[in-house]
């Protein structure tokens, strides 16, 4: 691969070396293996459920108060797929008679038509009213005249509230009696709930594009102390941003670079699995992750709050246990203890360990035992599978040929081998991205959260730049690969915790009214 002096500057400016270049080419030249499934994880195979969990969630609510709580939220994407179906429409509608009808023609859910006949129950219509008067329109007007476009322009460009170059957590979501919020809103009054320590103290860690974080800070400004002032809380609120030495090059289908009009190479953002990097400079002792959009108003937040202390709680006992684990290995690794402990990763764990760890000596297998316990934990929370998008719970084969709890993607899967297609599609829970994490160790330290990734479970996937055809590369998920090797356990949490804004119309569904 020949590089001009230009690519050897770009580099140098994105941090990224020749190393990693070229590990990347060769990722696209001989693609990533396809995980090796055994079964989906379910209920009581892979999959806890709790009947009765007031006394787990007792345990967190006692414990977490002598611990660094944070909240971790990845909300650096803008919400212009949000708006997808709004701009397509903006771009046809021209008032006509025939775009009329086509308006009508489609009254489905997610079509341009219900949105505009339930307009005044999003939480950002008085915010649009008044950014149409201000240059003279009247909303009512321009509804009784048909005239949509006008109204979808102010909604979504910089003639109005710009919307659509918003990110999620910057959007009006949800109605009050006096006030509407916005999501990063709604996070600050769940950390309130079940992340406060004792001297009510909030940690919240949110991830944003350079584009916006003026943004998200003067939002911050803006509404902190109310928030500070009805919880009782002082919030810490911290921001960060993708790196750039975690973008990945784009290449054509020779593998050669990707360039740009001007002779640069492209480099895209690697994808979520980059923020591995962001969440690995969070000072605490345990983490929730949750993504930006999955919030409700106050009238539901109640299951939430339970089930966040419950999968809070249930990491807490496990971390106790492994952490007493570690210290009783390491001052007396008896042949029973061993086997305790074996048996704990196989019935607790959802781990199997290979015939090559039965014939370790003792020591042999201390050592192994004590570098398995002594790596992160994260607990995560599993809803049904009712065919939303997202990566689902398996018994998946490491790269030591151990079996253990995975989240895989579809992608990740050889769609041409029809017994893991089978077993992929008997999957009954998907992950909605609710997890909580441990991230220091039995004395304290925080881990090197790059230390236990899965390097080879990357994605490639087939994208296009000014109408030419590229293939771009995303990293190991961050709930995916980039925790392949935390000590993991799945939790089956109910479906109302999972209500995500894929599209404007979902702020219509009854969770979010």
């Amino acid at each position: 691969m020949k590089l001009s002096d230009k690519d050897y500057q770009q580099l140098k400016e994105k941090e990224i070396s020749i190393d990693q270049l070229q590990e990347q080419i060769k990722n696209f030249k001989d693609g990533f293996p396809p995980f090796q499934l055994i079964k989906a994880a379910t209920i009581g195979d892979g999959i806890r459920r709790y009947d009765d969990y007031k006394e787990v969630v007792d345990y967190y609510e006692t414990q977490s108060k002598n611990l660094t709580v944070s909240k971790f939220v990845p909300a650096s994407g803008a919400a212009s797929r949000m708006f997808k179906d709004l701009f397509e429409f903006l771009d046809k509608y021209d008032g006509s008679d025939s775009a009329q009808e086509a308006f009508q023609a489609d009254q489905s859910f997610y079509s341009p038509y219900h949105f505009i006949h339930a307009l005044a129950d999003f939480a950002f219509y008085d915010d649009l009213k008044r950014a149409l008067a201000i240059d003279g329109f009247n909303i009512k007007e321009l509804l009784a005249e048909a005239n949509y476009g006008v109204i979808v322009k102010y909604l979504l460009t910089e003639s109005g509230l710009n919307y659509g170059d918003l990110p999620k957590g910057l959007l009006k979501f949800h109605n009050y009696k006096d006030t509407s919020r916005t999501p990063l809103e709604e996070h600050l009054v769940e950390a309130a709930n079940y992340a406060k320590a004792a001297d009510k103290s909030a940690n919240l860690h949110f991830t944003v594009s350079p584009h916006h974080r003026t943004n998200f800070l003067e939002t911050i400004n803006a509404t902190k102390s109310i928030y500070e002032d009805k919880y009782d809380t002082v919030f810490n609120i911290s921001l960060s941003e993708q790196e750039a030495y975690t973008d990945t090059i784009a290449v054509n289908k020779d593998y050669t670079p990707f360039r740009l009009n001007d002779g640069s190479i492209l480099f895209r953002p690697g994808g979520h699995g980059a923020l591995i990097e962001n969440l690995n400079q969070i000072e605490a002792d345990i983490v929730f992750i949750k993504n930006v959009d999955n919030v409700v108003p106050d009238a539901i937040k109640g299951d939430t709050f339970t089930y966040k202390k419950l999968i809070g709680g249930i990491l807490l006992q496990l971390r106790q246990r492994i952490f007493d684990y570690i210290n009783r290995l390491s001052s007396e690794p008896t042949s029973e203890l061993i086997d305790e402990i074996v048996s704990y990763y196989e019935n607790d764990l959802s781990t199997i360990f290979t015939d090559e760890f039965q014939n370790k000596t003792n020591a042999q297998k201390t050592n192994y035992l004590l570098q398995k316990l002594n790596r992160p934990i994260r607990v995560c929370g599993m809803v049904k599978n009712e065919g939303e998008p997202g990566g689902g719970p398996f018994w998946s084969v490491n790269s030591d040929n151990s079996v253990s709890l995975q989240i895989v993607e579809s992608s990740q899967v050889d769609q041409t081998d029809l017994e893991q297609k089978k077993i992929m599609m008997n999957a009954t829970h998907f992950n909605p991205v609710d997890l909580v994490c441990s991230l220091t160790n039995y004395n304290g330290d925080k881990f090197n959260l790059l230390d236990f990734r899965d390097p080879q479970t990357g994605f490639i996937t087939e994208k296009s730049k000014d109408g030419k055809e590229l293939l771009a590369q995303e990293l190991p998920g961050l709930w995916n690969g980039a925790m392949a090797d935390w000590n993991t356990v799945f939790v089956e949490v109910p479906l109302i915790t999972f209500n995500p804004v894929k599209k404007v119309n979902d702020l219509l569904r009854k969770e979010h009214q």
